[in-house]
């Protein structure tokens, strides 16, 4: 027990299950976790703290996938066509412009592993790396990683933790801390992606999507904020609920939802989380809330899946998943001004980031 935040709860005598999923060409092991509370089941990985399973019921009670992911661990190891199915992205979520920001007066270069740019720690990210079991429980378990001085060109050795439990019967509960011994960036998320329908067989197009933000940040051809917050109108707005199909064909000129939405910052005074997204498919009948105390949220509709094989064999094709990625704007660090989130941990402070789900059906 590591009695972090408050995280674990001491003298619990059941733990999550633990298998093997797989092992590496080293000989590695690859764990899975899986934690349940009544129908609701999700299964972990230590492989970048990766959500590989969560099954909620439909309306008429039947349980079902709805995320995306695979039954075994060698296409999670395939670098090249895995994308980020369900993992913890870090050190620093999201994009930095050239790989490029000045810290202090000193310049760091990172990896441009997405066209120009840093896309989600770099390389060898922390979704590709194996984080450490520090406590389970039936319906909890906290992982944990330590990014040594360095790790990816980024400065300073940075433990960060990640806890994942079910509260309720119908809610997960991700908890993320991480300190540093020098100035450093940290931005983590989970990029999880999301078919209320059936986990990724189907389009997601047909889903119905409200996201509460009067404001998103729009990109250059690269993906990368210009350094504007702009009102959203048109396909833009999905303050009402809308089909996500609807407008995806005017989004980013036709290729897609993948913008940074500024959260309006109304916070649920019991929880201090505030209302991200709600989601719902009539076909089955499941909903899918999303709640942070994050100042943005990406929203990706999984334009770049091109048929990468699932965990039943079928292919993920093009906007088959869509993501909620709550966090710190992308390329925050080389935007001035105060309308952009800050993304630099120093020593002696806490990163701390709270994202709620909550399921439902009928």
């Amino acid at each position: 027990m590591n009695g972090f935040c408050g995280f674990c709860a001491h003298g619990a005598s059941a733990m999550a299950e633990a298998v093997e999923f797989g092992r590496k060409e080293d000989g590695t092991v690859v764990m899975k976790y899986t934690m349940q509370n009544g129908p609701l089941k999700v299964s972990v990985l230590n492989l970048g703290a990766t959500i590989c399973s969560v099954q909620v019921p439909d309306a008429k009670g039947q349980l079902g996938e709805i995320c995306l992911g695979y039954d075994e661990l060698k296409p999670y190891l395939d670098w090249t066509t895995n994308p980020y199915f369900g993992a913890v992205a870090g050190r620093c979520a999201n994009r930095i412009a050239a790989g490029k920001f000045y810290l202090d007066g000193k310049q760091y270069q990172l990896a441009t592993n997405n066209g120009p740019n840093h896309l989600h720690g770099g390389n060898i990210g922390f979704d590709k790396l194996l984080w450490t079991l520090e406590d389970s429980e039936a319906t909890a378990i906290t992982l944990k990683l330590i990014s040594p001085d360095g790790d990816e060109n980024y400065p300073g050795q940075v433990t960060a933790r990640v806890h994942y439990s079910l509260p309720s019967s119908s809610t997960l509960r991700i908890q993320y801390e991480a300190t540093t011994d020098a100035p450093t960036l940290v931005n983590l998320t989970n990029h999880s992606y999301w078919n209320l329908a059936d986990g990724g067989i189907s389009s997601v197009l047909d889903h119905e999507i409200s996201l509460f933000a009067d404001f998103y940040t729009p990109v250059d051809d690269t993906s990368i904020p210009t350094g504007e917050v702009r009102a959203v109108t048109g396909a833009m707005d999905l303050r009402q609920s809308v089909k996500i199909g609807k407008g995806i064909k005017e989004a980013d000129n036709g290729l897609g939802y993948d913008h940074n939405y500024v959260l309006q910052g109304k916070f649920d005074p019991t929880s201090k989380l505030q209302a991200v997204a709600h989601v719902s498919h009539s076909g089955s009948g499941r909903w899918m809330t999303v709640k942070t105390d994050q100042p943005g949220v990406q929203f990706y509709t999984g334009n770049y899946l091109n048929g990468f094989p699932g965990r039943t064999g079928q292919g993920y094709e093009k906007h088959h998943g869509f993501c909620l990625e709550t966090q710190c704007f992308p390329n925050a660090v080389n935007v001035n001004g105060a309308h952009f989130s800050n993304v630099v941990l120093r020593p002696g402070e806490v990163y701390r980031h709270h994202t709620e789900h909550e399921f439902g059906s009928g």
